[in-house]
């Protein structure tokens, strides 16, 4: 039995047993597969909220991956990071358990949708999806939805809604999109990432070209228009699929108008092909937030939605969690954490924290797996430079091993050669107490990274303020 023939819907009421279930995506997806009647057992390296959260729903987590964990399993869905020669996986195969990886699945829960709405793009996946989700949601279209983080509007990452539309992030890493069935594609970027899968950015290109090939006759794409990129690959598209572009220009069907950018935060009219649809007040950061909300407001009235009630939860929208997120103050100082891992997102989430005016900036960068620290390596050499100091804590491995030939005092001493007064905080300790002893009230850190680097925040805001000798 090959993992293409395996179907989810075969084992309704059975034991499913996923490996790395406190991933973002894996985790949403337990509590889709709970809701829908399956007995869902997991493991995962580390404790982590997500973990903490499936198991008081009653779910048996393992810490560790071990063959005896899918011991009377009926299936095991694993995620992209998890090798083949995980003891689980080999274990499962000595077994006979039949065995799935987590984009097939999600695949496979979508497919019985009539309308399946997938986001893809180096940056701003989460954010975009979770403005579609709660649109749909405020608009009682009742969706099912996917997203790889936590959006409080829906409770978590998942949503089990009707079986008409079905709303997704479609990630690009190990080309996972491939195994999805959009009928509407949401293609905000492409950008060059996740190269240790695909070698260079004309691969990454061919990879959404791919994806959007899979658009059924009569599916829509909705692409940033001013990405080349896209641009090329929407017109390859088959006759037969609907194109529409969002931007901040008005050669675009959807572009912004009178926008005024305060504390960061745009407010704008949305045009739509030239006539006034309605106005945002956004409460999130960042141009780049204001094409994430054009591409909602697209596919939300595409979908059949009310422009104006969109436009009232695009206003009211507070983002997902670890997204430019504000988790406290200390010392006078305001501690906010984003999931922004590559240079372009973290440069971004910086520019974002300049304009909320602080007294000074601080970066505390956890650069992310040693693959990509080393083919964009150029780029995390200056992607700080908006902030007054950067901290770099040790690379986090995730699914990779040491290769040796890359570490973040490389990175460090790279940002001094570029001018950044950069320092080596190898540990959540060691980053803790250099900015306790060199912070200012009305200073702002941001902390980054898709790592645990959010557990810093919370160490910190746990230690409270500074106790003066």
């Amino acid at each position: 039995m090959t993992e293409n023939t395996v179907s989810i819907w075969d084992y309704q009421g059975k034991r499913i047993h996923m490996i790395g279930i406190g991933g973002s995506s894996m985790s949403g997806l337990a509590d889709m597969l709970i809701k829908e009647g399956y007995t869902v057992t997991g493991s995962d390296k580390t404790l982590s909220h997500a973990v903490e959260r499936l198991r008081e729903n009653g779910v048996t987590v393992h810490i560790g991956h071990f063959p005896e964990n899918v011991h009377g399993a009926d299936l095991l869905v694993y995620s992209a990071a998890i090798p083949t020669d995980n003891p689980e996986r080999e274990e499962a195969s000595r077994l006979g358990i039949p065995q799935m990886e987590r984009a097939v699945l999600l695949g496979q829960l979508m497919q019985r949708h009539d309308v399946r709405i997938c986001v893809c793009g180096a940056h701003g996946k989460t954010t975009t999806a979770s403005m579609i989700s709660q649109c749909l949601c405020e608009a009682g279209a009742d969706p099912a939805v996917s997203i790889g983080g936590r959006l409080d509007a829906i409770g978590g990452g998942s949503r089990v809604g009707s079986r008409h539309v079905f709303v997704a992030e479609a990630c690009e890493f190990n080309r996972s999109f491939l195994h999805m069935f959009p009928t509407l594609a949401v293609v905000l970027n492409i950008d060059a990432d996740h190269l240790d899968c695909y070698g260079d950015i004309e691969h990454v290109e061919e990879a959404f070209g791919q994806f959007l090939s899979l658009l059924p006759e009569g599916g829509i794409a909705l692409g940033w228009g001013e990405d080349p990129r896209v641009l090329r690959l929407f017109s390859a598209l088959e006759k037969g699929r609907r194109t529409y572009t969002f931007g901040m220009g008005e050669q675009n069907d959807y572009y912004p108008a009178d926008l005024v950018m305060e504390y960061g935060c745009g407010s704008f009219d949305v045009m739509v092909r030239g006539e006034k649809k309605g106005h945002i007040d956004l409460q999130v950061g960042g141009e780049f937030n204001v094409t994430n909300a054009l591409a909602a407001f697209a596919a939300g009235t595409l979908y059949g939605a009310d422009a104006e009630q969109v436009c009232a939860t695009l206003s009211d929208f507070t983002g997902a969690h670890r997204r430019d997120e504000y988790t406290g103050m200390i010392d006078g100082v305001k501690m906010y954490h984003d999931y922004g891992h590559n240079p372009a997102e973290m440069a971004g989430a910086l520019h974002v924290s300049r304009m909320k005016e602080p007294k000074r900036l601080w970066a505390v960068m956890q650069p992310h797996t040693y693959s990509r620290v080393k083919t964009l390596f150029d780029g995390y050499l200056t992607c700080t430079k908006e902030a007054d100091f950067t901290l770099v804590t040790d690379i986090y491995a995730a699914r990779e091993h040491d290769p040796g030939d890359i570490n973040s005092r490389m990175v460090v001493d790279g940002m001094r050669q570029h001018g950044i007064d950069a320092v080596l905080t190898p540990t959540f300790e060691d980053t803790e107490a250099y900015l306790r002893a060199h912070w200012q009230p009305g200073d702002l850190v941001l902390t980054m990274g898709c790592g645990n680097i959010n557990l810093l925040n919370e160490q910190m805001q746990e230690h409270g303020d500074t106790k003066k000798d």
